[in-house]
């Protein structure tokens, strides 16, 4: 089958197939005589995959790995495990995180009255310095 159908079929836009067979995460397929990529039902599979993988949050690397793993039944399903377990504590923490923040610019919100720019609480919230702002663990530190 041609990109297209590939891309209907697998829910995967055409040029994030081409991205894909650049870096190697799915093999790059036969072509027709008329020089069309040629896809089988294991690319299908394998997009399928990647494309559940990267809705759940797996990075390209992650879902390498998992594919890798996937690859060979002989494997025990413990590295995945242990991948996935990692993950969803990532994912965790983020949620936490929003929460948090989500939390924070609510009560800041809530208490804008509009009025002037000078007296913005919002504007203001922006330019105090934030509660921990010497943890270099929290993300928002890294971010300039």
């Amino acid at each position: 089958m041609k990109i297209g159908e590939a891309a209907a079929a697998s829910g995967c836009h055409i040029e994030t197939i081409r991205y894909y067979e650049r870096i190697g995460l799915l093999p790059r397929p036969a072509r027709t005589g008329g020089g069309y990529r040629d896809y089988h039902e294991d690319d299908l599979r394998r997009l399928r995959f990647t494309t559940r993988g990267r809705e759940l949050g797996f990075s390209l690397d992650e879902i390498r790995s998992l594919l890798q793993l996937s690859d060979d039944p002989k494997l025990s399903c413990a590295e995945v495990d242990h991948m996935a377990r990692h993950h969803l504590a990532e994912i965790q923490q983020r949620i936490s995180e929003l929460r948090r923040m989500a939390d924070e610019l609510q009560r800041t919100v809530a208490a804008c009255g509009g009025g002037e720019r000078a007296r913005c609480v919002i504007l203001n919230t922006l330019w105090r310095e934030r509660p921990n702002a010497g943890k270099a663990n929290s993300p928002r530190a890294m971010v300039p």
